[in-house]
């Protein structure tokens, strides 16, 4: 069957003046022909996105979309009307969220998470911002220090609401963030809490003495680069530790106790030195 919203291999089975068809156990479908790739013949296989155009006719494109049927996305929203917005996803045709699908309205220009999904009535590729309710209801399968991979979905007062391997909701603190982050951006985190509602919270700092270690091999790495001294001492300001390491004052000052007992690094008012550097 064809895969609609997603990509399939597809053989060449016929040419017109405006592209190729290809054959699918659902019939022919058109490839136009500026997406032909150069120097395709009949009978060649071509792997290409299957949407329906704005005439809602099957069509194949080799364009790569943002996302596709059963994945998460922060689109841009091209435009609004009466029924829904329009979101760009790097296609001709944009993707369509209807104001049923939306916590609130929109405005050209914002970006907003959604999920892809083909709509069953209609047999439409549709996208909706209520994205957690197609999260899994299972409970998490890993354990608190788990390294998980990230999908910053929406921010809110206390943080940023995250998809954690995509399947299951989390949070991010503003507390551990130490850099900027937006919609759609795909960090490391690690799992630091298991709540009881099955809800996750999330670091992007390895817990306990890993956390340490790691800054310690971040900290050396960079002071050696620097030509043996940073600027940066324990009593710097948090915003400085930050803009020249991207970690926290408080890990800064574990990873600097670290190197400061392995006899590395001198430590000096306002300044940090590897020892036997000038």
């Amino acid at each position: 069957m064809l895969a609609l919203g997603d990509f399939n291999e597809l053989e060449v089975a016929r040419a017109v003046d405006f592209g190729l068809y290809l054959t699918s156990d659902d019939g022919d479908l058109l490839i136009p022909g500026k997406y032909v790739p150069e120097g395709t013949q009949i009978g060649d296989w071509l792997r290409v996105f299957v949407y329906r155009d704005s005439e809602d006719r099957l069509i194949a494109t080799t364009l790569e979309p943002l996302a596709r049927v059963n994945q998460f996305a922060a689109l841009s929203v091209r435009d609004v009307s009466s029924v829904g917005a329009f979101l760009e996803w790097g296609l001709e045709k944009d993707l369509f969220l209807p104001y049923s699908n939306q916590w609130h309205n929109l405005r050209a220009g914002q970006r907003v998470t959604v999920y892809v999904y083909l709509d069953e009535t209609t047999d439409r590729i549709v996208a909706t911002a209520k994205w957690d309710r197609y999260l899994s209801e299972e409970p998490f399968a890993g354990q608190v220090g788990d390294a998980v991979q990230l999908f910053v979905a929406s921010e809110s007062d206390m943080g940023y609401s995250v998809i954690v391997n995509g399947t299951h909701q989390g949070l991010l603190y503003y507390n551990e963030v130490f850099r900027p982050l937006r919609l759609g951006d795909t960090p490391t985190g690690y799992v630091r809490q298991i709540r009881p509602d099955g809800k996750l919270d999330i670091s992007l700092q390895k817990l306990g003495y890993d956390e340490a270690l790691d800054a310690a091999d971040l900290l050396l790495e960079t002071l050696r680069k620097s030509g043996g001294t940073l600027p940066l001492s324990d009593k710097s300001e948090p915003d400085d530790i930050y803009r020249r390491l991207g970690m926290s004052k408080k890990v800064f000052k574990k990873a600097l106790g670290s190197l400061y007992k392995r006899g590395l690094v001198q430590l000096l008012p306002e300044q940090t030195r590897l020892v036997g550097e000038e």
